[in-house]
């Protein structure tokens, strides 16, 4: 298959007419090397059934489908109704790929995601998830796709590099966040790569790096409520600065020395201290 060039993609965009979106934080990938090299990363194989969200005009949706041929499919989410005639065009002899308007933020995944049946009748198994995400709404849907959609065992991403350490990085660590927490919890994450900004059109400010998650058969800490875990860890995060005995009396009140008393916890200690064990322990003893 033939993979959307720079020259490729400037054509497609002057044809339909269109303009990168800023509002929408849209740069689109224009070189072959690059898409191969992240659905590499991904480990995306003949058979596999893929999830990529914000296709934009089809660099990787191309790369993709090599990838899964013969025998698997991809399902390309994209928001912006303008690009649909653009992504239409590159993906019309690709018959494994399947294009849907939505918002990924607020699809309904079990549906979007239901099995196609194989030519045996059977289905099931999980989905991957190979992606170059906007950068403003990385953070969010990565939460809510570790959160709500079990059926992506493998979620590999590119994001502005900032935000693919934080979300990689380990509790306990200075880069880490309250999104930290919660990948922690569901996941396994590692940068896998770094993307210079010379690959897109137009090209971002800032590096890009691909991150790379791999879901937990079963939580690694035992809590009460991980609803209860990640909102102490919001409540932690909200202000750095503060001592945890400061930023998490909104949430426990006047009972918050005691509760990281048993937790074990200094009551100067600040939130990027903690591991996850430690948040664990701190749910437990407020519950």
């Amino acid at each position: 298959m033939r993979l959307l060039s720079p020259t490729d993609v400037r054509g497609l965009l002057a044809a339909h007419d269109l303009r990168p979106s800023r509002a929408l934080g849209q740069n689109f990938l224009a070189d072959p090397n690059t898409a191969r090299r992240i659905v590499r990363l991904a480990g995306v194989g003949p058979g596999d059934r893929v999830l990529e969200v914000g296709p934009g005009i089809g660099s990787l949706t191309v790369a993709l489908a090599e990838a899964v041929t013969p025998g698997g499919e991809v399902v390309a989410l994209e928001l912006d109704r303008h690009l649909l005639p653009a992504l239409a065009e590159v993906v019309a002899d690709l018959p494994q790929v399947r294009v849907v308007q939505g918002d990924a933020l607020t699809a309904d995944y079990g549906l979007l995601l239901e099995s196609t049946p194989a030519d045996d009748g059977g289905a099931g198994g999980t989905w991957t998830m190979v992606s170059n995400l906007p950068y403003n709404v990385a953070t969010p849907l990565m939460a809510r796709l570790l959160e709500e959609v079990p059926a992506l065992g493998v979620l590999s991403v590119m994001v502005q590099k900032e935000v693919a350490e934080r979300l990689a990085a380990p509790p306990g660590t200075p880069a880490c966040g309250a999104i930290s927490v919660k990948v922690a919890y569901h996941a396994t994450a590692a940068v896998v790569g770094v993307v210079p900004p010379t690959v897109f059109l137009p090209r971002p400010k800032v590096d890009s790096a691909v991150v790379r998650f791999e879901r937990r058969p079963s939580p690694p800490v035992d809590v009460p409520s991980a609803d209860a875990l990640f909102t102490l860890a919001r409540a932690g995060f909200a202000h750095r600065r503060k001592t945890l005995r400061q930023a998490l009396r909104p949430v426990l009140g006047t009972r918050v020395e005691d509760v990281l008393a048993a937790a074990g916890i200094p009551s100067l200690t600040r939130a990027e201290a903690l591991t996850l064990d430690q948040w664990a322990a701190l749910a437990r003893a407020a519950r």
